[in-house]
């Protein structure tokens, strides 16, 4: 008689309701399993979608904050007047032409005694003559009218008689600022409730701004001189950013005419033809920490090398650009290594099989594949530098200049250097839209900058 070894448990199994209840219990801690996956899965996404949404709210509160400040600031309180070039307050007589045989000493002499006679006109009395052409009841004020407009309007009827002086005797219409006092007064942007002796301007001063303001004689109008004119402390109201913009553009040619080329070259070197060992691993190590280290050490090694021991010229473009360029080089040759190592080798592997040098490899085939990369790297590196402040405040460029620089060894500051110079400017009213405008000025040659990179990559952008 032959006696079966299975088990009781094992007979269990076989047993159609236990395996029933072993199959709904696998199934229960599965769906458990599954349930408490997708919790967490949920859990991370509404994590992470609140922080995206977190960030573009405070970008979109900053962008907002700029451009409430900002936008308003490249509309500035104006008039336009007039002008009388009257032979009778202009009595400095005709500009003088050399006499035949006349020495150049004794020309230059009566040039120099014209000019000194034009400097002695009452030019604001021309400025006063063309406010109350425009609103007769102001001729008794004439003592109040020069605080209406800007003080250096009088030296640009000045200069525009120097250039043609075909203008005495006629009469031309002409644009004239307001003062910086009058903007803010007329902007609003100081308590009208403030006592006398806390306010900026006159009573007398402020009542008739807002007399020429209510008779529409003076108007908030689109102000081109903030971007034409240097920077200016004897009249705030031609303040502009044609200076720190032209220092800014000569830095940049300077860092894309070195840090580009010289780095391009490095990364190529590095990651195609060098060979791997320890030396080549301490300089990628160095780059690497290169592109850690903070700017303002970069401005101490401009300040000490270029300024100290070359004796380049302080607060010039040129030192800007060299020092950015050093501070720019490791960006760029981390990205570029970064962009040849996305290239797939089988594409050096096909030109080796075809007989290719190394040269002709990464010159004809891999280059021309990573160079989108290589161009967003770029860029950006381009893009960091143009916002960059300490550096350029350790080598001098945080000194006022009242002039556009016309080379890169001429004295000039940069776009971000004069949004500080600005911030700290004692007519606070006056100058904090002005600030926010140059902002938003610096925002949007970055932006384009990088949405240059955007549209480079994706017109060489090539899939494989």
């Amino acid at each position: 008689m032959s006696t079966s070894n299975t088990s009781p448990v094992d007979q269990n199994v076989f047993d159609p309701q236990v395996a029933a209840e072993l199959r709904a219990k696998r199934k229960s801690q599965i769906e458990k399993s599954l349930s408490k996956r997708h919790r967490k899965e949920k859990s991370f996404r509404f994590f992470g979608l609140s922080a995206v949404i977190v960030g573009l709210a405070f970008v979109a509160l900053l962008f907002s904050s700029i451009l409430y400040k900002g936008v308003p600031a490249f509309w500035q309180a104006s008039m336009t007047l007039p002008i009388y070039f009257d032979p009778k307050v202009i009595d400095a007589g005709p500009k003088p032409v050399k006499a035949a045989g006349e020495t150049p000493a004794h020309y230059q002499e009566r040039y120099i005694a014209w000019q000194g006679k034009m400097g002695m006109v009452d030019w604001d009395a021309l400025i006063q003559n063309g406010m109350i052409a425009r609103d007769p009841s102001l001729a008794s004020k004439r003592d109040d009218l020069n605080s209406i407009y800007t003080s250096s309007e009088s030296y640009r009827l000045r200069d525009m008689v120097f250039k043609d002086p075909s203008l005495v005797g006629k009469k031309q219409d002409i644009k004239f600022l307001a003062d910086a006092n009058v903007d803010v007064w007329l902007a609003g942007n100081i308590d009208r409730t403030l006592p006398d002796d806390q306010q900026q301007l006159s009573p007398e001063v402020r009542k008739i701004a807002d007399d020429l303001s209510a008779k529409s004689v003076i108007e908030r109008k689109f102000n081109t001189q903030i971007f034409t004119n240097p920077d200016s402390r004897s009249s705030p109201a031609t303040a502009g950013l044609a200076g720190a913009f032209m220092g800014s553009l000569f830095m940049m040619l300077i860092v894309i005419a070195l840090s580009i080329p010289v780095g391009v070259a490095s990364a190529v070197y590095l990651e195609e033809f060098a060979k791997k060992n320890w030396i080549t691993d301490v300089v990628e190590v160095n780059i690497n920490n290169l592109a850690a280290v903070p700017s303002i050490v970069f401005g101490l090694l401009g300040a000490a090398i270029f300024v100290g021991w070359l004796r380049l010229p302080i607060s010039a473009p040129l030192v800007g650009g060299l020092v950015l360029s050093l501070m720019t080089l490791p960006t760029v040759i981390i990205t570029t290594r970064a962009a040849l190592k996305a290239v797939p080798p089988s594409i050096r592997q096909a030109a080796f099989g075809l007989g290719a040098s190394r040269i002709q490899t990464v010159f004809h085939h891999v280059l021309p594949l990573a160079l989108p990369g290589i161009l967003t790297g770029a860029i950006i590196g381009v893009a960091q530098a143009l916002g960059e402040t300490a550096p350029l405040l350790l080598i001098g460029m945080s000194a006022f200049v009242a002039s556009v620089p016309a080379t890169p060894l001429d004295q000039s500051t940069a776009l971000p250097v004069q949004v500080f110079l600005w911030q700290g400017n004692e007519l606070r009213n006056f100058f904090e839209g002005r600030t926010a405008a140059a902002i938003i000025v610096l925002l949007a040659l970055m932006i384009g900058l990088n949405s240059l990179a955007i549209w480079l990559r994706k017109k060489f952008e090539v899939r494989w």
